[in-house]
């Protein structure tokens, strides 16, 4: 099975960029086949790698259900499980060193959890033909609540240098214990730290937490993002790159 790597955190950590990051960390250091999986409703974990998405679990789906709902005579006499498998195996975005699925933003009601369902049925079914997988989930707890993330080798919880955003990766990092969830390490990542670093990593300690380092502010992300161009392409020297490196080399994944 695949070694996964689940990311999680309040929104405007950087968590998608980090999620980029370690992809391509995986994929220049590791060599093996990621499996990129974007579980963000927001949808812009291509951005970060700077790929096309053509469609999502979320709008299959709902295509699938439209298909059943007009009575249409199915392909070749499938059953709409067999068509939604197809569907989804061509709804990954292949690229060098990764391929994609994005789950996206489904419609009606009780389509959050069918959604979920789906990519925890697919990340299963998927990850045998990858070493790695790695989940960029959506932003807080939703996905830890909905079990999106159910079965997990490495949980990193990133925050931004606030008071407010440890307290969540400390609520993330309770719910992990409460849900009794299936994850082996679970750490955090202090990110776009300008100063007060030291004073973060002890605040983090008196809550109990684990933190892996800290990623200090870049301004050549956002450069990037003005520019429109994917982070995961930013020069080696960049300063988030070097820090989030260091801390994935810590980890000792295999």
């Amino acid at each position: 099975m695949a070694f996964i790597i689940a990311l999680a955190g309040k929104g405007g950590t950087g968590k998608t960029t980090i999620a980029g990051l370690t992809i391509r960390y995986l994929v220049e250091k590791r060599n093996r086949p990621v499996l990129a999986v974007d579980a963000d409703a927001n949808s812009c974990l291509n951005e970060a790698l700077g790929v096309d998405v053509h469609t999502t679990i979320g709008t299959l789906r709902e295509e699938s259900l439209e298909l059943i709902r007009s009575g249409a005579e199915r392909p070749g006499g499938m059953s709409m499980e067999q068509i939604f498998d197809y569907q989804v195996q061509q709804s990954l975005v292949e690229s060098k060193g990764f391929d994609l699925i994005v789950m996206g933003r489904p419609e009606g009601p009780g389509c959050y959890c069918a959604a979920n369902n789906i990519i925890r049925k697919y990340t299963d079914n998927l990850s045998a033909s990858y070493h790695y997988v790695v989940i960029d989930n959506e932003a807080g707890m939703e996905h830890l609540s909905r079990r999106t993330t159910h079965t997990v080798n490495l949980l990193l919880i990133i925050s931004d240098p606030t008071v407010k955003g440890m307290q969540t990766a400390k609520r993330i990092d309770d719910l992990v214990d409460e849900l009794q969830l299936e994850i082996g390490r679970r750490v955090v990542i202090i990110n776009r730290v300008t100063e007060g670093g030291q004073e973060l990593k002890a605040l983090a300690k008196d809550a109990g937490l684990t933190v892996a380092g800290i990623i200090p502010q870049d301004r050549a992300i956002s450069e990037f993002d003005l520019q429109g161009k994917a982070v995961c392409v930013l020069p080696g020297d960049s300063t988030a790159v070097k820090a989030l490196f260091s801390i994935l080399d810590s980890l000792t994944i295999p």
